[in-house]
């Protein structure tokens, strides 16, 4: 199963200057994350997320013959802070090996710094997916929803590590392939054109809100890789600066885009 491969850190810095949520600050540079976290508005001041949920609609992908790539989008909490000791996520993926035209597609959930768990569930491009992620001390409760199929999965997890919870993320990645914790390869980011995440919403200090909510600040993502040669892959037939950009956050504060670039500098 290539899902080990969604073991993942930001790459990006942590530590952005506190202030009130805002949808247009400079965004982050990553390797493998695009979208918005939730954070704690005063760095003196912690936030403790329990819950994160989002909808959005599987895209197709596109492949292209002889480069192997990987998107996933996912809800999650924790792992902002690259010092991390875990990040609780569950979300979808399009997948193209390098051979096909043709993507697949499947659903997934990670208690990192374990491998992730493929979902027994078809997913289609088109589908409309809800993911939820609820924290209650060491146990994790995972939920997703295949709004056009009327499936559904649910799993709880007794975490036996120390469970992060100073973030909350709605994210498009590039997933990593990691033979350790510490050593891992972003894949190349597959064509996902535009996914847009609606429904947003989280609980911080048991308090609910979106992402235009003042009691915490939201950090924007930008995906941008360095398309480097490896040993693995041999580097990013399309070169460098494949990434993904998030667009802005709705006026509710419920929803967003991320866009699929190429040629992004940072």
């Amino acid at each position: 199963m290539r899902r080990a491969l969604l073991a993942v850190l930001l790459v990006a810095a942590a530590g952005v200057a506190a202030g009130a949520a805002r949808a247009d600050a400079t965004p982050e540079v990553s390797t493998n994350w695009a979208g918005y976290a939730a954070l704690a508005a005063d760095p003196t001041v912690p936030v403790t997320f329990t819950d994160v949920t989002a909808t959005w609609r599987e895209p197709k992908g596109t492949c292209t013959t002889g480069r192997v790539s990987s998107a996933a989008f996912w809800v999650g909490l924790g792992g902002y802070d690259p010092s991390s000791p875990s990040l609780e996520q569950l979300g979808t993926s399009v997948d193209c090996d390098g051979a096909s035209r043709t993507p697949t597609h499947s659903a997934w959930w990670e208690l990192v710094p374990a491998p992730s768990v493929r979902i027994p569930l078809r997913i289609e491009p088109g589908d409309t997916i809800t993911a939820a992620v609820l924290v209650q001390g060491r146990r994790v409760v995972f939920s997703l929803k295949d709004l056009t199929r009327q499936t559904r999965f649910s799993k709880v997890v007794a975490a036996t590590q120390a469970l992060d919870t100073a973030s909350a993320e709605w994210i498009a990645e590039a997933p990593s392939t990691c033979s350790s914790f510490t050593r891992c390869r972003v894949i190349p980011l597959t064509n996902f054109g535009t996914v847009a995440f609606s429904s947003i919403a989280t609980i911080g200090n048991a308090h609910p809100g979106t992402l235009s909510d003042p009691l915490w600040r939201i950090s924007p993502i930008e995906l941008i890789a360095n398309g480097r040669a490896d040993a693995l892959f041999g580097g990013d037939v399309l070169g460098p600066g494949v990434g993904a950009v998030p667009g802005a956050v709705s006026a509710d504060g419920r929803g967003f885009p991320v866009a699929w670039a190429r040629n992004l500098a940072p």
